[in-house]
């Protein structure tokens, strides 16, 4: 029953963040709002980490899998994208680095900032 009312309290979230997707004019997924919605959440307590814990882990723990269905498209679509795959690749290893660094930054700067408040 844990888990059941972990894993609705995310979906209610990712809920929230469709809702919010459909109803104002900015081009911002879905997703992003309901993580948003989410970290707000868990900043204010209003959510406790205790909460989403252990569902949390698991859906972290198989989003590998989640890519799957991703990568075969690609391939699906190799006709298209045979003549440009260079271009694919380097922005993959781009952006990988680039998002990789600015989580890096990110968790640092929250690390320091905690550590001031304790």
């Amino acid at each position: 029953m844990t888990y059941i009312k972990q894993f609705l309290i995310i979906i209610a979230f990712s809920f929230i963040g469709e809702v919010l997707h459909k109803v104002l004019p900015l081009p911002i997924p879905a997703s992003i709002y309901g993580i948003a919605l989410l970290f707000v959440a868990l900043e204010m307590k209003w959510v406790k980490v205790k909460d989403i814990r252990e569902v949390s882990f698991f859906l972290v723990t198989i989003m590998p899998v989640m890519f799957i269905p991703a990568a075969v498209g690609l391939i699906d679509a190799w006709i298209l994208v045979q003549d440009s795959w260079l271009t694919f690749v380097a922005v993959c290893v781009i952006s990988t680095f680039v998002v990789m660094a600015g989580a890096g930054w990110a968790t640092q700067w929250m690390i320091k900032r905690k550590e001031g408040k304790s």
